[in-house]
């Protein structure tokens, strides 16, 4: 049961009349950019990656590295 011609046709025409066609431009620039940002936050959550979870186990946990240090880069 999808729209048909005569649907879109009486969609569209409802849309000039409560709009105008002064506005049409406008509300189809706005919904381009919606979409654009919608498509663009699923890219990004999907590109998102869940650390997986590492098993437990009865052994003790090694101690972890120290992180190596960084020279500054303030001159004093």
């Amino acid at each position: 049961m999808g729209l048909g011609t005569g649907e879109i046709i009486l969609i569209f025409v409802v849309v000039m009349v409560v709009f105008g066609a002064s506005k049409l431009p406008q509300l189809g620039d706005g919904l381009g950019r919606a979409i654009k940002n919608f498509k663009r936050a699923v890219t990004s959550a999907n590109e998102i990656e869940v650390a997986p979870k590492k098993p437990e186990s009865n052994a003790e946990p090694q101690p972890e590295k120290p992180a190596p240090n960084k020279p500054s880069d303030q001159s004093s």
